[in-house]
């Protein structure tokens, strides 16, 4: 079992499908955690974070349609229904709920691996890059030198930056007002074949933000989206 990889939650009152399916997921790769009812999923989702979740429709008390209704209107973690129903209503009420899929029961596990691998790499994909129209870069009080690397303010001093801090700051110039997970940026600035962590881009935005916020402890260029990642609020104009 890879205990690093994409945590599923998996709601369903029927413990026979249930507990099968947690340990199919952990033997190809994820972790995965069970509840039997929607209050049951609302607590862990209170207590953990997770990367998707699989839900049924038809459980007793809180339906998964209503579940998934109140959700969204607070997470948007993704959904992939998983019930017996197979009329088109239903999944068409699904999918206007907000569910990323759907599969009827009974179902193939291997399909289900893979819908799901198809849905987390959809989610975190990287937005796609907003290429600079000039080699010159002004956000708040800075200009970036695109081609020369060199950052500096209006009074034209300038401040050294470290490869992965220039690298950082570039993936989100080019993406202005857009969340980007912890993930989505080590994508960006170091590729998915670097032995890197989540600690890692915290500590290269944590030297950023002292070189270009005013105030680090509260950041007005590059904020905290908090169970997302970072999103760079400041206008980028080129220069």
């Amino acid at each position: 079992m890879t205990v690093a990889g994409p945590h599923i939650l998996v709601v369903d009152d029927a413990r026979e499908i249930r507990e099968p399916l947690i340990k199919y997921l952990q033997k190809n790769g994820y972790r995965a955690l069970g509840a039997e009812s929607a209050a049951t999923a609302r607590k862990h989702l209170r207590t953990g974070a997770f990367d998707l979740i699989v839900l049924d429709i038809m459980m007793p008390g809180e339906d998964g349609l209503s579940f998934c209704r109140t959700l969204r209107e607070t997470n948007g973690i993704p959904v992939l229904f998983l019930t017996a129903r197979g009329e088109d209503v239903d999944r068409i009420l699904g999918i206007e709920l907000g569910a990323d899929d759907y599969m009827v029961k009974p179902f193939n596990p291997r399909e289900l691996i893979a819908r799901i691998a198809a849905i987390l790499k959809r989610v975190h994909a990287p937005p796609p890059k907003r290429e600079p129209s000039s080699g010159r870069i002004k956000f708040d009080r800075w200009t970036l030198d695109v081609a020369s690397r060199e950052l500096s303010d209006d009074s034209g001093i300038g401040i050294a930056l470290s490869s992965g801090e220039y690298r950082m700051l570039c993936a989100l110039i080019e993406r202005p007002n857009l969340t980007l997970t912890r993930d989505q940026l080590l994508d960006l600035t170091q590729g998915r074949d670097a032995a890197a962590f989540d600690r890692a881009v915290d500590n290269v935005m944590l030297r950023l933000r002292k070189k270009i916020e005013r105030d680090p402890r509260d950041p007005k260029i590059i904020r905290t989206v908090w169970g997302g990642g970072y999103i760079f609020v400041a206008e980028p104009i080129a220069a």
